[in-house]
């Protein structure tokens, strides 16, 4: 079963989440970000949200964590818990 490990920011807004990733594109730290802005727990690890595995999370986040780039931050991705910016940090089939 492919599993990934990946970190991620969520917020209310798309327009803090787009903030947010402009920010971080202009070379400041994400864990930083994650542990000031986001509101999930995981945020005071950096965003770190471990290793999963497919079907565990949402399915609009398994969808980018399990189709896109490693490395890149990707978003904003809405889900029901508003929206997410995700660092997909390794993956394996």
């Amino acid at each position: 079963m492919p599993t990934a490990a990946a970190r991620h920011i969520l917020v209310e807004t798309e327009e803090a989440c787009l903030d947010l990733k402009t920010q971080i594109e202009a070379g400041q730290d994400f864990a930083a970000i994650a542990g000031e802005f986001s509101a999930c727990p995981s945020g005071k690890q950096g965003g770190s949200l471990g290793t999963f595995s497919k079907g565990q999370m949402v399915p609009e986040f398994d969808q980018v964590v399990f189709n896109e780039e490693l490395n890149k931050v990707h978003g904003p991705v809405q889900t029901q818990f508003g929206y997410h910016l995700i660092e997909i940090t390794e993956r394996s089939e």
